[in-house]
């Protein structure tokens, strides 16, 4: 019995030692399964918890690098969520487009496609902006490089797009009005992260862990925290719909909509 043993124990550490790509995913999957599991048992329930949670927040992180991979180079949301197509539907043909931090450029070259419309991109990263000009060129679409706290490129504009971008700024009521001042936008789009998107958001808060979608977020939002900014902006919400965890929504600019 005693070779037998010694057998299963020497083969458990050749498994154990061979690279993962190696080993069947079923049995992967199933091992670290079991280990993580094991060690919360081993621990108080809140203690459980942050040690779960800190798996989640990375194997989060490490689905989103894979999600851009499989899409090959343009993350799958785009896609599945179609949030693109709530920006589109709200502009019309040949209206001059401001997209603030534009990314890597696929919202702004949707529009341009779908609504014949005039669009400036501003991002402050070069490596998604050479990518917009590799993947997401068009005629009516120009990219620049620039910080949107310091400045904004020449207006005016009809209508400002921020999509998944207030939430990474401090000061975001001031900001949002020296964005109408500087661009006389008439009406803006804005998406957000909806902090009411699962209970373990406000679990994870209150246990200490980091609860936000990206660690840079200065904030993510209550439908109450949303209408209040916007108010203090001086904004008014003229369309509000909550998707896939997060805010859509379409505002009007009254100091410079003609028809307020």
């Amino acid at each position: 019995m005693g070779g037998i043993y010694t057998s299963l124990r020497k083969g458990a550490t050749a498994v154990m030692v061979l690279p993962c790509h190696l080993l069947p995913t079923d049995w992967l999957q199933l091992f670290l399964a079991r280990a993580a599991k094991k060690r919360a048992a081993r621990l108080s329930s809140d203690q459980a918890l942050r040690f779960l949670f800190g798996i989640d927040q990375r194997l989060y992180a490490e689905m989103g690098k894979h999600a851009v991979r499989y899409g090959r180079g343009v993350h799958t949301k785009h896609r599945h969520m179609n949030y693109h197509r709530f920006f589109s539907q709200r502009i019309d043909s040949d209206e001059r487009v401001l997209d603030i931090g534009c990314g890597i450029g696929a919202v702004a070259h949707h529009v341009a496609t779908t609504c014949n419309a005039k669009v400036v991109g501003i991002d402050y990263s070069e490596r998604n902006l050479e990518q917009a000009r590799r993947q997401f060129s068009h005629p009516n679409v120009e990219y620049c490089l620039g910080d949107v706290t310091q400045g904004l490129p020449p207006g005016p504009y009809d209508v400002v797009i921020l999509s998944n971008v207030l939430e990474h700024l401090a000061g975001r009521p001031e900001f949002l009005r020296r964005v109408v001042d500087a661009t006389s936008a008439r009406r803006m789009l804005i998406r957000v992260p909806l902090f009411e998107r699962d209970w373990r958001v406000p679990l994870k808060k209150e246990l200490g862990v980091d609860w936000r979608l990206d660690d840079d977020h200065e904030t993510e939002y209550t439908l109450e925290s949303f209408h209040e900014e916007m108010r203090e902006a001086g904004l008014l919400v003229r369309h509000i719909e909550v998707r896939w965890g997060e805010i859509w929504s379409e505002l009007k600019c009254p100091s410079h909509d003609a028809s307020h």
